[in-house]
């Protein structure tokens, strides 16, 4: 991902707005910790779902897993609009943007090897999905799909020095 086309300051103290090499540099430092980062969606009422997710940074992307048959793989078909929120070490950061399946091989094998080596999921791929020994109870049954968030806003808020809150834009 490209550096932010629009940076805004939200900070109400008189802090400074935080720079994206910040947030760059916390989700690039999660290694094969066991985070948890969670996902809304909404349904074709607009009504929206939360859900935890495992989600991991590869490149600059947002990339999450989910069964076909769950609540938000379903409604992220109808309505692929989402959001990734995440509790890092020195800063809370939210990703709002579109999902896309991700189904050509060369990316599935890509982040595949990245949640083996990077993230300590053994992901294999099966088809156009996931397949391994174990994931987080609320992906459904293997195989699952990968998703990419394609984020356009970024939301920062800094829990350790310098503090501060910050939004960052992106073009698509």
């Amino acid at each position: 991902m490209a550096d932010p086309t629009e940076t805004k300051n939200l900070d109400q103290y008189g802090n400074e707005a935080l720079p994206w090499s910040r947030a760059v540099q916390a989700v690039e430092s999660l290694g094969d910790e066991n985070i948890t980062w969670f996902l809304t969606a909404t349904d074709r009422d607009g009504a929206p779902h939360t859900a935890g997710v495992g989600a991991v940074w590869c490149e600059g992307g947002v990339y999450f897993v989910s069964g076909p048959g769950t609540r938000k793989s379903k409604d992220l078909k109808s309505r692929p609009t989402a959001s990734l929120a995440v509790a890092l070490k020195g800063i809370d950061l939210v990703f709002e943007g579109t999902t896309r399946r991700v189904t050509d091989q060369a990316t599935l094998e890509k982040l595949a090897k990245f949640y083996r080596e990077e993230a300590g999921w053994p992901a294999e791929v099966e088809g156009e999905g996931f397949t391994a020994p174990f994931t987080a109870p609320s992906a459904g049954p293997p195989p699952w799909n990968l998703y990419e968030l394609k984020y356009d806003t970024v939301y920062g808020v800094a829990k350790e020095e310098p503090h501060g809150a910050t939004r960052w834009r992106f073009r698509r």
